[in-house]
């Protein structure tokens, strides 16, 4: 862990990969719900980064912080989003094969883990998720696509990810949600964000539209 100052009242930590990156953050919103961490404003995790910002005395609690010892598992804080997703996407069978599976198993699996938003990016209101668990992994594609719909859900690497608006991607698309990810109109505007725990539930593919 690297602690280093951010401006007059934030901090920045480097973890060491992905892993240590999340169970830090979860250990952060644990002592944020117990009221240990208090005056802290903000605190926006990325792929090997954490920021806190708000911090009264960042001194010293950059000090204190390597010697944190983040208990196992994640906080589970807050009640589970649960987003309906049809598994109809152009790259299933081809990911249920590299899985060894069908792709009625495939889907089941992915909809039976329960998931974790572990960094946002990319766009606005797209969560980089965890869950799966690294025996499920898979590549981008080798030649990204130029234009993926708003709504697919897709998996790269060890993360499940929502495409909130159409855009270009590599990931392989498994299936297809009608949730809104990102609206500015709602508060707050994006439905996932880093700490939210995430359930994948299958959504009837009758009347669906797509």
């Amino acid at each position: 862990m690297r602690v280093l100052r951010a401006g007059e009242h934030a901090l920045l930590v480097e973890l060491a990969d992905a892993a240590a990156t999340e169970a830090f953050h979860a250990e952060l919103l644990r002592r944020r719900a117990s009221g240990a961490l208090p005056g802290v404003r903000e605190i926006v995790p990325a792929a090997r980064t954490v920021l806190l910002d708000g911090v009264a005395e960042p001194g010293r609690l950059a000090a204190e912080l390597p010697g944190w010892e983040p208990r196992p598992g994640h906080a589970r804080v807050g009640a589970v989003v649960e987003v309906p997703v049809r598994y109809d996407g152009p790259d299933l069978a081809e990911v249920a094969a590299r899985w060894g599976v069908s792709p009625q198993e495939a889907a089941r699996i992915h909809s039976s883990a329960e998931f974790r938003v572990a960094f946002c990016g990319f766009a606005p209101g797209f969560g980089y998720l965890t869950g799966l668990g690294a025996r499920y992994e898979v590549p981008r594609r080798a030649t990204p696509r130029t234009a993926v719909p708003a709504g697919s859900v897709a998996l790269a690497g060890p993360y499940t990810g929502v495409y909130p608006r159409s855009s270009p991607g590599g990931w392989q698309l498994i299936g297809t949600t009608d949730a809104v990810l990102w609206d500015t109109g709602r508060e707050p505007a994006a439905l996932l964000s880093p700490g939210t725990r995430v359930r994948f539930v299958l959504a009837p593919r009758t009347g669906a539209g797509r």
